[in-house]
C-alpha cells in the first residue's frame, strides 16, 4: 500500500522538548551477538543492492544483477531491490523482469539535490518510462536548513504525483541537518507529503547512514501511523559494510517499530559491499 499523504498540518511537527533525550541509551542497548542463519538470509532478502559509481558499466550492472537473483547457492532468497543510475534502469529492468526483484534508480538530483523542481519530476518521469519500479528520490536540503517546511512538502508531493504508482523513496540526507529536530520534521514532513520510506542518506555525505538519525525517522514513522493510520518505511544508507552494522539496525528496528516492519515493503538497507561480508558470516555459519 502507497502513502496517500495528508494535507501539511505545522501541528504535525510539534515534539517534546525531552523527546530525543535517550537516544545514546537506546542506541548502545543495539548492539548483538553473532548472527544465525535465519537472520542472515533475512538481512539478505532486505538488501536494496546497489552500484552507484560513476565507473559503472553495463558488465558491472550485469554482475550486480546476478547477485541481486541468487545471493546465495541453494538457498531460496533474493534481494528485495537493485539500485542504479538513471542510464542502466532498462537493462536492469529487462534482466530482472519475473524476479520479483525491484528495480530503484536515484533521482531529484541525487546526490546535492539542488535541481529545479521541474527537472526532478521530469528525472522521476523519465525512470518510469525506462521500468523503475522504485523512485529513491532526494530532497533540497536547503528546505529544512531554512526551516521552510511548505516548500520541502510541495516538492515531495510533486515527487508523489510524478511517480504516479510506484514505491518512493525520499533521500533525507540526514548527515546534512543540524540536529535530531530538524532529522525529525523533514521525516514527518516527507512523510504527510507522501513518501512510502523515508531513507537516511545518498551514500555521498560526509556523516551517512547513523542509527541516531535512524532512531529519529523511527520517532516520525511512529507518530505518523498514529496520526493517519499508515505504516510508512525506512531505509538506512551509506557506510552500512558490516553484518554486525546491519544486525543492530535491525534491532533498532525491532525495539523502536516492531517485528512487522522487517519486510521489503517497510525496511530496506541500502549498501554495495555489504553482501560479502553477509556471505561470510552465513559460509562460517553454514561450516
Amino acid at each position: 500500500m502507497r502513502n496517500p499523504g495528508v494535507l501539511f498540518n505545522s501541528n504535525y511537527l510539534t515534539i517534546a522538548a525531552e523527546q530525543f533525550k535517550d537516544i545514546d541509551m537506546v542506541v548502545k542497548s543495539t548492539h548483538c551477538n553473532e548472527p544465525d542463519e535465519e537472520s542472515l538470509l533475512k538481512i539478505i532478502s532486505l538488501l536494496d543492492l546497489t552500484s552507484l559509481n560513476a565507473t559503472d558499466t553495463p558488465d558491472v550492472i550485469d554482475d550486480l544483477i546476478r547477485k541481486a537473483k541468487s545471493p546465495v547457492p541453494d538457498r531460496n532468497v533474493k534481494v528485495a531491490a537493485v539500485c542504479v543510475y538513471a542510464p542502466f534502469v532498462k537493462q536492469a529492468a529487462n534482466a530482472l523482469m519475473g524476479t520479483e526483484v525491484e528495480v530503484a534508480t536515484v533521482t531529484g538530483g541525487f546526490p546535492s539535490g539542488q535541481m529545479t523542481l521541474e527537472l526532478k519530476c521530469a528525472e522521476i518521469e523519465q525512470a518510469l518510462m525506462c521500468g523503475a519500479t522504485e523512485m529513491d528520490a532526494v530532497i533540497r536540503r536547503t528546505y529544512p536548513l531554512t526551516h521552510d517546511w511548505q516548500a520541502l512538502y510541495d516538492e515531495v508531493k510533486a515527487f508523489k504525483e510524478s511517480c504516479k504508482n510506484v514505491h518512493l523513496k525520499v533521500i533525507l540526507g540526514t548527515g546534512e541537518l543540524p540536529d535530531s529536530e530538524s532529522i525529525f520534521k523533514t521525516s514527518m514532513t516527507c512523510l504527510m507529503a507522501g513518501a512510502d520510506v523515508i531513507k537516511t542518506s545518498t551514500g555521498m555525505e560526509k556523516v551517512n547512514a547513523t542509527l541516531d538519525a535512524g532512531y529519529v525517522m523511527m520517532q516520525a514513522i511512529k507518530r505518523y501511523e498514529l496520526l493517519t493510520g499508515f505504516k510508512a518505511g525506512i531505509k538506512p544508507a551509506g557506510g552500512i559494510r558490516t553484518t554486525g552494522q546491519a544486525l543492530s539496525w535491525l534491532e533498532l528496528v525491532r525495539m523502536q517499530l516492531d517485528e512487522s516492519w522487517l519486510q521489503p515493503s517497510l525496511f530496506r538497507i541500502g549498501a554495495s559491499s555489504l553482501l560479502d561480508d553477509l556471505l561470510l558470516h552465513l559460509n562460517k555459519d553454514i561450516r
